[in-house]
């Protein structure tokens, strides 16, 4: 799993990527011509302290490794957490990705 790191990468995302949402979590989709998915998580400051935050970044990016199997390759991903996302158990954070994953058609 790559992780999109540069401001520039995630701006190409969000402009040109398509995007779904839930209750906790935004997707955004972008195809990257690579056979790897790269994916980057954004937490706002609005959500919390830079605890609340990195808890948040290290829940979404568990449940996407532990669910990396099923997503296709070959993709940008930016996951971005929402407000409600804050007192969320790794459960809920994990069914919001794959329903998303579900949405893009990218979850097998």
């Amino acid at each position: 799993m790559e992780s999109l790191k540069k401001n520039k990468d995630f701006q190409k995302v969000y402009k040109t990527g398509k995007s779904f949402a839930n209750k906790y979590l935004v997707m955004y989709l972008l195809e990257n011509d690579s056979s790897e998915n790269h994916i980057g998580i954004s937490v706002s400051k609005k959500v919390g302290n830079s605890i609340v935050r990195h808890h948040l970044t290290r829940l979404i990016r568990e449940s996407y490794r532990l669910q990396e199997a099923h997503f296709q390759k070959g993709y940008d991903i930016v996951v971005i957490a929402r407000m409600s996302a804050k007192d969320r158990t790794y459960h809920e954070i994990e069914s919001a990705l794959i329903h998303l994953g579900k949405l893009h058609n990218i979850y097998k």
